[in-house]
């Protein structure tokens, strides 16, 4: 493992230690009138309740790995802390920065590998709550974004954009069902241009215990190129009230989606 790599998981580690520590103290306990926690990950459905307004939230990964074969070519791609740091402008709007500080993809062909290494494209999102918030068991938001290029070599240089509508149901006492549909305007690699891109999901989780959840997920991709089909699953562990383990996989079902995709991170509100 390189040298920068092993630094940022470094500081990864370090930083999980010291919340660790912190949640056995002062966030163990409620704050008073803040919601329960609610994340965007691990599953690829948003949720559709926002930040408290004033409170931060990071979503973050520890590390992620997909593998994908296509036409001879395998493609293995690291991602290190990919995060997601929210702000709570209002009561029902916030703010989200979506950013990788680390990424890695190694391309095969033939026993000849080509690399690609650096920081991700800049993404930022605004999540807005038209209901369920605070009460009641159905929710719904919209989640309008933009991507800004870093120019780094694991950028494609283009700016893009797109609007994400999540709904959540809590149908039952430990269950909840979520599913969103999402038009983005994204960069074609093959036609060298942007397509629009409409994708759905529907995910079905499952309290086991307080602390422990789990989840199954489909996920489509249609648009100009063949459809992408995808199942997801994982868990979910709160280590406190506003912290949250997770891990999971996004299995490809069809030729035209990526092989396999394995993640484990982290959730905190503050």
């Amino acid at each position: 493992m390189k040298r920068r790599e092993t630094f940022v998981l470094s500081i990864g580690l370090a930083g999980l230690v010291a919340l660790s520590a912190q949640a056995e103290s002062q966030l163990i306990a409620p704050k008073a009138g803040m919601r329960d926690l609610a994340t965007d990950r691990p599953d690829a459905t948003e949720s559709p309740i926002t930040v408290d307004k004033g409170r931060f939230q990071l979503e973050s990964s520890f590390v992620s790995f997909t593998r994908n074969d296509d036409a001879g070519t395998r493609t293995d791609s690291i991602g290190v802390m990919e995060s997601n740091l929210k702000y709570g402008l209002l009561d029902t709007t916030d703010l989200q920065l979506v950013f990788t500080p680390y990424g890695r993809e190694t391309e095969t062909t033939g026993g000849v590998k080509t690399k690609k290494e650096g920081a991700s494209d800049l993404q930022v999102r605004i999540k807005h709550n038209f209901w369920g918030n605070d009460d009641g068991d159905t929710a719904f938001g919209i989640m309008p974004h933009f991507k800004i290029p870093t120019s780094t070599s694991v950028s494609n240089d283009e700016w893009e954009y797109g609007v994400i509508a999540p709904f959540s149901w809590d149908f039952a006492e430990r269950w909840g069902l979520g599913m969103q549909g999402e038009l983005n305007r994204a960069w074609d690699d093959t036609d060298n241009k942007l397509d629009w891109e409409f994708s759905h999901t529907v995910v079905l989780g499952f309290d086991i215990t307080d602390a422990l959840g789990t989840y199954v997920e489909y996920l489509g991709v249609s648009g100009d190129h063949p459809y992408d089909s995808y199942f997801s699953g994982g868990f979910t562990y709160g280590l406190a009230d506003y912290i949250q383990l997770d891990a999971g996989t996004l299995i490809g079902l069809n030729e035209e989606a990526e092989d396999l995709t394995l993640f484990g991170g982290l959730s905190w509100k503050f």
